[in-house]
């Protein structure tokens, strides 16, 4: 007989961890269940590729909560299990053990998977791809002076996990697959070169028009084969980007398209299942049009209107993305939604290392960043989708809070 939940989260990483703490916090007094596929408790996931990978932290260091939290909390916990089955007639879930879980609401949180290389080699050891704790622990434990690291891909998460490499004194080539700089498809040409400078004055090497063709080598990969030439590698790190998690909401006949479609309040076609994070294609009400979003502040606050729904609130999706990266000695975020066709501006000096960017698209700002020059967050968000001037946005003797 089925354990019967007020609600079932499915998928513990930061948006199914983030999702029960809101619901506590709002006051929902019903037993929850948290299944996740990772061992660990839920973890702030963006330390991965940099407290982790660039200082060797721990892990737990960085979970939201000590288990202890959540049975006090009255929240059964399933880590390193999976849901086999969504079953939203009976409104019930299937482990992977056989148990079964009913539910009056079920949320949907199961991320996103790494997309790989289906090439010769590409079960070879030391190849990995970065998603979870262990895939960080791993990639880390294979950093030390001259070791020769291969990035396939130039996106956040190959340059990331390059910076790291190359700050803990590995030899790093990123590969890239077309002629173009890292980024350049999210930032534009010119910011991409801004991205691979500084990458290159760091010491990162790149091989680019360089399609992946094999890995070679005995039991551990020693080289990749591409293209353009062969790269020796002791460790390999694919980051080629994500696709969502949506095979167990397409086979409950869950309405998908890039992603689960959830409206402004992260409900799924069907009433009482939820979608948050990166496998939600949702309805932004600010915006006017849908999103999919792979980032941990995405994550975090459609957790929040996610509990608001369930606990009867009024939230909705109404904010702009957001996310940020370390990479050496920058520091950036970014707000908005810009393309690589959109006018870019510079406020300051590019090579100061200390500047804004904003996004023109139609006269409106699309997106602005901000490079290692802080406290000016707030004000960035408020200046997407106002139309202002490419002049006024680039002189610096108009205050930010006052474009």
């Amino acid at each position: 007989m089925a354990e019967e939940f007020g609600t079932v989260v499915i998928g513990a990483g930061l948006a199914g961890g983030t999702v029960v703490e809101s619901l506590r916090d709002a006051g929902y007094t019903a037993k929850i269940a948290l299944v996740g596929a990772d061992p660990a408790a839920p973890y702030y996931r963006p330390d991965l590729s940099k407290k982790v990978m660039i200082e060797g932290s721990d892990p737990a260091e960085s979970a939201l909560r000590g288990e202890d939290w959540y049975s006090a909390q009255d929240v059964s916990t399933y880590f390193g299990t999976s849901v086999t089955a969504l079953d939203t007639s009976a409104q019930k879930v299937t482990l992977d053990d056989g148990q079964e879980l009913s539910y009056g609401q079920a949320i949907l949180a199961t991320g996103a998977v790494p997309r790989t290389l289906d090439v010769p080699g590409a079960q070879l050891g030391n190849i990995h791809t970065l998603r979870d704790a262990g895939d960080a622990v791993a990639i880390r434990s294979q950093f030390g002076d001259g070791k020769k690291v291969a990035v396939i891909g130039g996106g956040w998460i190959g340059l990331e996990v390059a910076a790291a490499a190359k700050s803990n004194g590995c030899d790093v080539t990123v590969i890239l697959n077309t002629d173009a700089p890292p980024l350049s498809a999210v930032l534009g040409q010119e910011l991409g070169e801004y991205f691979e400078d500084l990458h290159r004055k760091n010491g990162v090497n790149f091989l680019k028009n360089a399609n992946t063709t094999a890995f070679t080598g005995d039991s551990a990969v020693e080289a990749v084969e591409t293209s353009a030439g062969s790269v020796p590698a002791d460790l390999v790190v694919v980051g080629i980007g994500a696709g969502p998690a949506v095979d167990l909401a397409s086979s409950a006949g869950l309405t998908t398209e890039n992603g689960v479609v959830v409206d402004e309040q992260m409900r799924t076609s069907d009433g009482n299942v939820l979608a948050i994070g990166d496998i939600a294609n949702a309805q932004n009400t600010l915006r006017g049009e849908r999103l999919r979003v792979e980032h941990w502040d995405n994550s975090v606050r459609q957790a929040e209107v996610a509990a608001s729904t369930i606990s009867g609130g009024t939230k909705t999706y109404d904010w702009q993305p957001y996310f940020y990266t370390d990479q050496f000695d920058l520091g950036m975020e970014y707000v908005g939604r810009g393309g690589p066709e959109d006018d870019v501006v510079i406020r300051g000096d590019k090579s100061s290392g200390e500047f804004i960017v904003f996004w023109l698209r139609s006269g409106k700002v699309s997106a602005a960043m901000n490079v290692n020059v802080w406290d000016y967050g707030d004000e960035l968000r408020a200046l997407v989708g106002k139309e202002v001037s490419a002049d006024r946005l680039a002189d610096e003797q108009v205050p930010v809070g006052e474009l």
